[in-house]
């Protein structure tokens, strides 16, 4: 009962600040209007001018923006909510600006030495106090390195006097990123309220219980929780670099573990011009669409190959080396795709470039996102709708991304659930369009990347390699069936000892035990016929 008072007070004052920027609509859309009106009718601030001539989403960008670091980072979650929101006030929120006054260099100073145990000038034989970036997490700052004497010194003799000369190596010039001081205790008070939230909105609209936002909150969590722990990000950099050893044309900086803990990350600088700036692009000679090709192809290997992508690749987190190597930075918010997750896109994606609406729906329908209850013949109708007018464009105007967030949001009357694993993937893939498009208006970065895409097509997605793949599981099943029968035998001398007895009560706190045994009888039967 105190924290529901607790969150309710904090929302009345959220709901304060969204009624000066005029953008109290989102307490509508969950069913909150009488908290709205009351916030509206008892803030004594105006609406602010500025705001007036504004769409709803950027009202809603600047009251994020107003609310503090949290609330940057919610934006930019629920901007992949198109479905919710609609595709104009997302597409405002997935432009919010992750930028906030830099916190004074004392203290980066200070959670850096609390950090790692050494003074600054131990560790960096210079640190520049100026940050080049601060956002709602953290800020960055560049250093160079100073050589640990015992591990790097070569001793070497001078020609003319022949004494030993110690040769020290060059420091190596880095970006060092600190967390902001108490950052951890603002997110997690705020997370806790979302959480309060979402619970709120599942028990009391129905209608929202399909788009899981428990579920999403969960997942905004775990991505806070690796933002919050800067080692975790510099693991996933880590995974990233592997991924692409071999790939000259796409270069992850390297980590610098020993300058690395929980609050502070310190990597190899990036030299280079930033994606955005397309005039420093051409100044240093590089090849706009022969950049956009090496992105698409990137992009592809990174979400098919491996599983494992940049979340986060707006065009201020990628530079374009002297070399012209594409070399990403800023690893907090990264996304995996398991391998359903992969064959589902992959065959939705070839339905819908082939025109072939039934395998779109029999794809949707097969993986269980849309209901057995429901129409083919209808959802069928809905994908040709949102499909044949992005198709009449010409090819370099066709957006993926815009085709999958228009699925997304046509699939509330056939209750299909929310994939939070496809959600990112969706705003990445139009951030990456927006990237391309403005690099080289003329050209489809998916065109570019189309050899790739039917390559990986017919290695994983042909008949035989469907067939493999089916055996493939058939024996991961059975390689699981002596473990389920053992649980099995177990559960049934437990009832032959003890006897069989029911209490309502362990079915409201646990989930029946029938499905197990159904699937110990289907893999059996699986089994047995193959």
């Amino acid at each position: 009962m105190i924290a529901a008072v607790r969150h309710l007070f904090r929302l009345f004052r959220i709901a304060r600040t969204l009624a000066r920027y005029d953008a109290l609509f989102p307490f509508a859309l969950i069913g909150l209007q009488p908290l709205a009106t009351a916030a509206r009718l008892l803030s004594f601030a105006r609406v602010d001018p500025r705001v007036a001539d504004k769409r709803p989403g950027e009202r809603l960008a600047l009251a994020f923006e107003a609310l503090g670091p949290s609330f940057i980072k919610i934006g930019q979650a629920v901007s992949t909510r198109s479905d919710i929101l609609g595709e104009d006030v997302a597409a405002d929120l997935s432009a919010l600006q992750d930028r906030l006054p830099p916190f004074p260099a004392v203290e980066a100073r200070a959670t850096i030495e609390r950090e790692l145990g050494r003074p600054v000038d131990e560790l960096f034989e210079s640190f520049d106090d100026t940050p080049v970036a601060a956002a709602s997490i953290a800020q960055v700052h560049f250093a160079v390195t100073r050589p640990a004497l015992e591990a790097s010194a070569e001793a070497t003799t001078d020609a003319e006097t022949g004494a030993e000369v110690l040769d020290l190596p060059a420091g190596r010039e880095v970006a060092v990123k600190v967390l902001r001081p108490g950052i951890e205790a603002l997110m997690q008070r705020d997370l806790d309220l979302a959480r309060w939230l979402a619970e709120l909105v599942e028990r009391t609209q129905p209608r929202f219980r399909r788009l899981k936002p428990v579920e999403v909150v969960e997942t905004l969590a775990e991505t806070v929780a690796i933002e919050m722990d800067l080692r975790l990000e510099a693991a996933a950099a880590a995974e990233l670099r592997e991924n692409f050893g071999d790939d000259a044309g796409y270069r992850v900086p390297e980590i610098d573990w020993q300058r690395t803990g929980r609050r502070v990350l310190t990597l190899a600088r990036v030299d280079g011009v930033p994606l955005y700036d397309g005039d420093g692009l051409d100044a240093a000679g590089h090849d706009r669409l022969d950049i956009v090709r090496r992105s698409a192809e990137a992009f592809f290997q990174q979400v098919f190959r491996d599983g494992f992508f940049h979340g986060d690749m707006h065009p201020g987190n990628c530079f374009i080396a002297a070399d012209g190597a594409i070399c990403p930075v800023d690893f907090g918010i990264m996304g995996r795709l398991g391998r359903r997750a992969q064959f589902y896109l992959a065959d939705m994606l070839t339905g819908f470039l082939t025109q072939d609406y039934a395998r779109v729906a029999d794809v949707h329908f097969d993986a269980g996102y849309v209901p057995a209850t429901k129409s083919r013949a209808a959802f069928m109708q809905a994908v040709r709708s949102i499909a044949e007018p992005i198709f009449g464009l010409p090819t370099h105007e066709i957006s993926i991304a815009r085709l999958i967030g228009q699925l997304f949001q046509v699939t509330e009357q056939f209750e299909m659930e929310t994939q939070p694993q496809l959600l990112l993937l969706q705003k990445t893939m139009l951030t990456a369009e927006g990237i391309g498009r403005t690099l080289a208006p003329e050209t489809n970065m998916w065109e570019l990347a189309r050899p790739l895409v039917e390559d990986w097509m017919a290695a994983h997605r042909s008949p035989q390699a469907q067939l493999r793949e089916a055996v493939v599981e058939t024996l991961a099943a059975g390689r699981r069936l002596p473990g389920l029968v053992a649980e099995l035998d177990r559960t049934t001398r437990a009832i032959g000892e003890r006897g069989l007895k029911l209490d309502t009560r362990d079915f409201a706190r646990s989930p029946p035990q029938w499905p197990l045994w159904l699937a110990v009888a289907a893999l059996a039967v699986l089994i047995a016929l193959t």
